[in-house]
């Protein structure tokens, strides 16, 4: 059988989805209602940062800026791993827990060795 505080706190949960659904299906609705219609060939178009379509051209992208944007995704992801580790670790935890994040630490620092001697975050 359920525990009632187990029962308690999904039925909050449900209630707080149920709330969330109901508010963005109304803001929905609203928005199909509300919303001006008038259509013309000017908003059919696709737009990026005000720079009208051209035809399609051949231009060679800079591997660099995919680089370097692989670099932020890796460095971002060990913030989001380094906060929590750094909130538990003075808490009641096993030696081998510090060990491991020095090792996931090392591993990042080769990576960033590893780039800066290549070159990589270099911008020329």
């Amino acid at each position: 059988m359920l525990d009632a505080d187990y029962a308690l706190n999904w039925t909050a949960v449900v209630i707080a989805g149920g709330i969330g659904f109901g508010a963005m299906a109304m803001m929905f609705l609203a928005n199909a209602i509300l919303a001006p219609r008038r259509r013309s060939a000017a908003k059919a178009i696709p737009y990026e940062s005000g720079i009208e379509p051209t035809p399609y051209r051949w231009t060679q992208l800079n591997v660099r800026y995919y680089i370097f944007a692989i670099l932020f995704l890796i460095f971002d992801v060990e913030a989001v791993f380094l906060f929590p580790w750094a909130l538990i670790f003075l808490q009641d935890v096993p030696a081998s827990v510090f060990y491991e994040m020095l090792l996931f630490i090392g591993v990042l620092l080769f990576g960033v060795v590893y780039a800066w001697r290549k070159g990589v975050l270099q911008w020329r």
